[in-house]
């Protein structure tokens, strides 16, 4: 295991629930046949990918473990170029086969050939091998599979990988958006960590404090060079993959995504349900976060404004929303394919006055604390953005394609699909929310001149899908 000095990555390794091994560091895919050897003596191996990805690793994958005496079965491949689409039924069939076979997967792909061959992996009940071809997402390592069920997003129980297999070769060359999508990914975290915060001071999810320092006491450090990244610079690299990697440990300890997810992942998943393109091409999951964490920043920064305690005391005098309320919101904001799997979300989350009132309480009397600690992991949107921007990431909604007016409306639909309680849902327990989405628009504006000096090269969608 190479690429992390501190040792982070193997302390990490060490929590995990699952995964045992995990190797970083160029030239890394030599070391595929020894590990699945050791991991599973006598098994045949599989090789699942899409056509680009079996191009950049898949077909020496295979090569390499048939020379070293591993038997492997036919490729899975995903037919055509452009990029996959993460659907349950595709994984379902694949486990089927899976299971026939009785073979080991080896996962040689990025977010969604891994998503599928993780919870394809579950429904045959096998371990699996990954073997990233980019530093695109954080679900190399994670427990679950963000998989659409029908049209609704949603994250499949299942287990990690038992190995992970990182080439920093094979990552360097990806096609460099790839990296801005991982780097948005990763850039996440912020948002998540202050999310946490805020649910654990208000006693309705507690910290847990290994899983919580994992990401929240290196996520600086492995954003500190987007510029780097942006170049293909090996070391800038290693530490984007060892924080994408290290952000799935934290939520295998963990148990769910907790530690890496929160309201930004919450508006990209909406995206995302939404089917969001450019050209035909859908945007990727690590762009749409990336600018969601610059909109969840800008929604933390108006409430860390204000007199919180004040404003929690008056609201205590009033009655919370009824269901009906919330239930014709729902209705109002998704097609009924999906509004059944958000209704079942808001429903876990529901209070009734009594308990929305002590919240309330809860939120005035921690408010000092609470944001005095927010306010030192945060950064503002506009740093943010230029940090996206030298990475040659998205940075504003125009450029995933989406209107300001229409990210205003889905930060309201992102409170919806989660029972996870976030800034949003604080900002409506104050009665704040209107008012908060409403300033988005100035402070992308305020955003956007720094990430324009820092922006190389415009972002633009692609259709590979190392």
């Amino acid at each position: 295991m190479t690429g992390d000095s501190g040792g982070l990555l193997a302390r990490a390794v060490a929590a995990a629930s699952v995964t045992r091994v995990v190797e970083v560091a160029p030239g890394a895919l030599a070391m595929l046949p020894a590990v699945f050897a050791r991991l599973f003596p006598g098994r045949r191996a599989t090789i699942v990918a899409d056509r680009n990805t079996m191009d950049a690793a898949g077909t020496r994958a295979a090569a390499l473990l048939a020379a070293a005496g591993v038997a492997v079965g036919d490729p899975e491949i995903f037919e055509g170029r452009e990029r996959l689409e993460p659907a349950v039924d595709t994984a379902r069939a694949l486990g089927a086969r899976l299971h026939e076979a009785a073979t080991v997967p080896v996962a040689v792909g990025s977010g969604v050939v891994n998503d599928i061959a993780k919870y394809a992996a579950e429904i045959a009940s096998t371990p699996y091998v990954c073997v990233p071809t980019a530093a695109s997402m954080d679900g190399y390592a994670a427990s679950g599979a963000s998989m659409l069920d029908g049209d609704f997003k949603r994250t499949m129980r299942c287990a990690p990988p038992v190995a992970v297999v990182a080439d920093l070769d094979v990552v360097a060359a990806a096609p460099p958006p790839m990296a801005g999508w991982g780097y948005g990914d990763l850039s996440g975290k912020l948002v998540a960590g202050a999310d946490w915060l805020l649910a654990d001071a208000l006693g309705i999810e507690p910290i847990a404090p290994a899983p919580f320092a994992l990401v929240q006491d290196h996520v600086r450090g492995w954003l500190a060079d987007p510029a780097g990244i942006a170049t293909g610079d090996r070391v800038a690299l290693g530490g984007l993959v060892d924080g994408l990697l290290v952000s799935g440990f934290a939520m295998q300890a963990h148990g769910n995504s907790r530690p890496a997810s929160g309201s930004d992942h919450q508006l990209a998943h909406v995206w995302e349900m939404d089917g969001l393109a450019i050209d035909g091409v859908p945007v990727a999951h690590g762009a749409c976060v990336g600018v969601a964490a610059v909109a969840m920043l800008a929604a933390w920064e108006w409430l860390l404004a204000r007199d919180v305690p004040s404003r929690s005391a008056e609201r205590a005098l009033q009655l919370p929303a009824d269901w009906e309320v919330v239930d014709a919101e729902v209705a109002a904001a998704f097609e009924p394919s999906l509004a059944a799997g958000a209704r079942a979300e808001m429903e876990a989350k529901r209070v009734d006055a009594v308990q929305w009132r002590a919240r309330l309480a809860r939120i005035g009397a921690a408010w000092p604390a609470l944001r005095e600690r927010a306010c030192e992991r945060l950064v503002s949107p506009a740093t943010l953005a230029g940090w996206l921007a030298a990475c040659g990431a998205a940075t504003r909604p125009g450029d995933i394609g989406v209107p300001i007016a229409k990210l205003v409306a889905d930060c309201r639909r992102a409170r919806l699909i989660r029972r996870r309680y976030t800034v949003l849902d604080c900002l409506d327990d104050l009665g704040w929310l209107d008012a908060a989405l409403a300033a988005l628009p100035d402070a992308f504006r305020m955003a956007a001149a720094p990430a324009r000096a820092s922006r190389g090269t415009s972002w633009s969608a692609t259709t590979t899908t190392r």
